[in-house]
């Protein structure tokens, strides 16, 4: 069995508030679950209003398909106009 997981630090530029921020990340966070096969978190920077790091967790019996759903969430990540992905980092298990 292999765990795949992958921290994603986010830019939020146009929120002003963390109100603003949070619906951004709980729309992109609903959006991910709904369709990938992962598990996801906001594991720091709460208490910043442009800033967020998302982890990103999923299970399989063979790297490959980890990595592929790894990346598929991250392609999704990408497209999204209100957050900018940065700083990002995998480990597997």
């Amino acid at each position: 069995m292999i765990i795949g997981s992958v921290r994603c630090e986010l830019l939020i530029y146009d929120a002003h508030s963390l109100k603003e921020k949070r619906s951004v990340l709980k729309s992109l966070v609903t959006r991910l679950k709904q369709r990938f096969n992962l598990a996801v978190a906001e594991t720091n920077f709460q208490d910043v209003w442009q800033r967020a790091e998302l982890t990103i967790v999923t299970v399989s019996n063979e790297r490959v398909i980890c990595e592929r759903e790894l990346e598929r969430a991250i392609k999704f990540i990408d497209t999204e106009s209100e957050a900018e992905r940065t700083v990002t980092t995998y480990e597997w298990l």
